[in-house]
């Protein structure tokens, strides 16, 4: 049996210039985080006992003969891309709900492959594992996703990530361990209850993108992830995390104009709340129309925060530098 533990991301600055429909034609770059919330894959033999060659656990059960009968996308498509055809018992668990926006599709997707790879007995890099989900996901599910979620569910840490036709990048960003505590601190996550399917609220941006119509809203958010990385690298502690939410606010009514489907009257409520009660600034993660709502917020205001959100599950996490991994292997 594999089991492999493939972390979910907060994504602050840059999303959108992550998908080829920018990249292509433009650089992008985002700025993130994976956090300590994951999902878990694991693979293992199926005996030859039962009629069916291939047994899947998620939220439905499936029992099929070849993968081509899988109704599952990203668990058929990987298994044809790798040419594995069965006797395979393949169950997946998540630390929070799909859908939300924190990349939990991408996560599974990195987090199979790395797990089939080990199951054949192959070591594979990190850059490996996410260029194949990127091609899993965009060329053989042809889903309308970025390119960001597969390297940091991949890699870990808290990165920036340069996008180009040719290659895709992962660096990690430079700071101190005492600025790192501190903003991780400051940031606060909710779960506004809200889920979707982020490939249908996203249609409406990448289409606006193929068209050139949001090329001037997406530049200016990739001018920000420097403008982010210059205020970690230079502010003080003080200045570092209202400078950050400043940013991030500035980011987010950016981010509304790329699509209709970013938002909604319910996001707007929470977010406006969030402000009134202290909060430098925030967004939602991910593609936008439901999921976790992300708050920068100085210490002292988190108290007034949660009670005007008191409406709104808060989730408890720590930053996490691993990325995919193996967590269990035996025959």
């Amino acid at each position: 049996m594999i089991i492999s533990r493939t972390p979910v991301r907060i994504s602050l600055f840059g999303g959108g210039t992550d998908y080829p429909a920018f990249y292509e034609r433009h650089s992008g770059i985002v700025l993130g985080t994976t956090i300590n919330k994951y999902t878990y894959v694991s693979v293992n033999t199926l005996s030859e006992f039962f009629e069916h060659n291939i047994r899947i656990g998620y939220s439905k059960t499936e029992l099929v003969k070849k993968p081509e009968e899988i109704v599952h996308p990203s668990i058929r498509e990987c298994l044809l891309h790798k040419n594995i055809s069965g006797n395979l018992d393949i169950h997946i668990f998540s630390d929070l709900p799909a859908k939300t926006g924190l990349g939990s599709s991408s996560s599974f997707t990195v987090g199979f492959l790395n797990a089939l790879y080990a199951l054949e007995g192959t070591k594979t890099s990190k850059q490996q594992l996410a260029t194949e989900a990127c091609h899993v996901e965009q060329k053989l599910i042809k889903e309308n996703v970025g390119s960001q979620d597969q390297f940091h569910a991949a890699y870990g840490g808290f990165n920036i990530i340069e996008f180009s036709p040719n290659h895709i990048n992962v660096r990690p960003v430079i700071i101190s361990l005492e600025k790192l505590q501190l903003l991780e601190n400051s940031l606060m996550i909710f779960y506004t209850g809200l889920t979707r399917f982020a490939s249908d609220v996203v249609k409406e941006q990448i289409d606006k993108t193929k068209t050139k119509s949001n090329d001037s809203y997406l530049l200016q958010m990739r001018d920000m992830v420097k403008t982010a990385e210059a205020i970690i690298s230079t502010s003080s502690e003080d200045d570092m995390i209202k400078d950050l939410g400043l940013l991030l606010d500035e980011s987010w009514q950016l981010k509304k104009q790329l699509s209709s489907k970013i938002s909604n009257e319910e996001i707007d409520e929470s977010y406006n709340k969030a402000k009134k009660a202290g909060a430098y600034g925030g967004k939602l993660c991910g593609a936008g129309s439901g999921g976790f709502l992300a708050i920068l917020a100085p210490d002292n205001k988190k108290t007034e925060i949660r009670e005007n959100l008191k409406n709104l599950l808060e989730v408890d996490f720590k930053f996490e530098n691993q990325g995919s991994t193996i967590i269990y292997m035996k025959d």
